[in-house]
């Protein structure tokens, strides 16, 4: 049997890249827009690695257009972006502003002249800081002004984008910026976390028919961030803590949207500050959806914590993270290199979820990129590291899996949240200073992948 020297993948796979509003839009005080509780978390002293944030950030609310042209120019013809709600509507749940929805309509405008398909996400964790004052993802009311925002971009933008998502990383936005305080709004607190993912997930599921019958034709998902899960030992408690940061991580958002449930497991062990659930709540997260988008970084090895189950931060699991020494990891540390993680995970999530369609709407690494004294930005473990787990989808695909695509974080460096400008995700060096843009080797050998819908296996291989 001839060993297979390319991958290629199915006719009309989709090549994408993505980013975020706050991460590369800047603009931040212009035409009106609102305080973001990003804002006001990267204004605070300490919570960003180098004291910066995203008022000017890529300044994509004014380079778009030639943003977008150099996009067409690498043949990437799918864009998954998300709209700023601030920006929309300033105060949250008030009037909509003309020149902020004008904004997303010459952006929108602008892909398409380009020949690129818009993926839109609604919300990617920019809220309004005025739902936030009357208490975020815990009040119902912002569910609520969650509708009237995705009423009033959907009707705006629905004749022209079909591909929409509702919500960006229910776990992080709940998790991080509830429990661990990493995030906006810098809180820690177990309750108030699962009550925020909960109010999350029941906006999601309230959208759903709102932008169905705003957008006829429309495809409408969510996107989880979801981990392979390994336990460190056979052990019988590094089993059952895995158990338990799977059930946290991946089956808390999995389990009610596709089987209008939370895992009970996890309720038992949650108990008294489970969230606040009335009736018909998860009938409504549990609405029909056309794909899931999975977010993947990394794959856990979870062992038991001996210092037991506290009460914030990480160690409300008993749980804690192992490293076995001959793993790679990337520039997070934390997170290891492991392709194989995303073809299982793919291949779980389709027997136990059944989406159907599904995207591969994440997947990157950060590196301390630099251009050399030739201009050259030399990347080549991120090609390498793209190459690897892109050769994992291509099997889950021969597997069964329908993954119709795959976006890159990210098309240029930006705004890296709580690391600020120490992390450069992108395939498009940006000069921060003088804002010029610059695509790296990675991006020039994904514009190939792109343009001829495969690559050799050579390149998931190289060191």
């Amino acid at each position: 049997m001839a060993i297979q020297s390319r991958l290629m993948f199915p006719t009309g796979f989709i090549w994408g890249t993505a980013t975020a509003a706050y991460q590369v839009e800047g603009g931040a005080s212009e035409d009106g827009k609102g305080e973001s509780i990003w804002d006001r978390f990267s204004a605070t002293p300490g919570n960003v690695a180098d004291g910066k944030d995203g008022r000017v950030t890529c300044d994509h609310y004014h380079r778009f257009a030639s943003d977008f042209d150099l996009m067409k120019e690498l043949g990437l013809r799918s864009y998954r972006f998300s709209i700023s709600w601030p920006r929309v509507i300033p105060d949250g749940s008030g009037s909509v502003s003309a020149k902020g929805l004008a904004f997303y309509d010459r952006l929108v405008d602008a892909m398409l002249d380009r020949g690129i398909r818009p993926f839109a996400t609604l919300y990617h964790w920019d809220l309004p800081q005025a739902l936030q004052d009357a208490g975020g993802w815990v009040n119902r009311t912002t569910v609520d002004a969650f509708l009237h925002y995705t009423a009033s971009v959907t009707r705006k933008l629905g004749d022209r984008i079909k591909d929409w998502m509702t919500h960006n990383e229910p776990w992080v936005a709940a998790y991080v910026g509830h429990l661990f305080g990493d995030h906006a709004p810098g809180l820690r607190d177990l309750k108030t976390a699962l009550a925020a993912a909960h109010g999350i997930l029941l906006s999601h599921g309230k959208a759903v028919p709102v932008i169905r019958a705003n957008c006829p034709g429309a495809r409408v998902g969510i996107v989880h961030n979801l981990e392979w899960v390994e336990p460190a030992s056979p052990r019988e408690d590094d089993v059952a803590a895995a158990m338990r940061h799977d059930g946290a991580f991946n089956r808390w958002f999995l389990d009610p949207v596709f089987h209008g449930r939370y895992p009970g497991d996890m309720l038992a062990w949650f108990a008294d500050v489970a969230p606040d659930v009335r009736d018909g709540d998860m009938q409504i997260i549990a609405a029909p959806l056309d794909f899931l988008g999975v977010n993947y970084y990394t794959r856990r090895v979870i062992g038991h914590d001996p210092s037991g189950r506290g009460t914030q931060g990480r160690s409300v699991l008993a749980a804690r993270q192992v490293h076995w020494p001959f793993t790679p990891r990337a520039d997070f540390e934390e997170w290891e290199v492991a392709p194989e993680g995303l073809y299982r995970l793919l291949l779980r999530v389709a027997r136990e979820y059944r989406p159907g369609v599904v995207y591969v709407t994440e997947n990157g690494t950060p590196l301390p990129d630099a251009p050399a004294a030739d201009g050259v930005v030399r990347d080549p473990v991120r090609q390498t590291y793209i190459a690897r787990h892109a050769a994992a989808v291509h099997q889950a695909i021969a597997d069964g899996v329908d993954v119709r695509g795959y976006f890159l974080w990210s098309f240029m460096d930006n705004f890296e949240w709580a690391y600020g400008y120490t992390k450069r995700f992108g395939i498009v060096y940006v000069d921060y200073d003088t804002q010029s843009r610059m695509v790296k080797d990675s991006g020039r050998w994904y514009s190939r992948v792109a343009r001829e819908n495969g690559f050799s296996i050579a390149d998931a291989v190289a060191p």
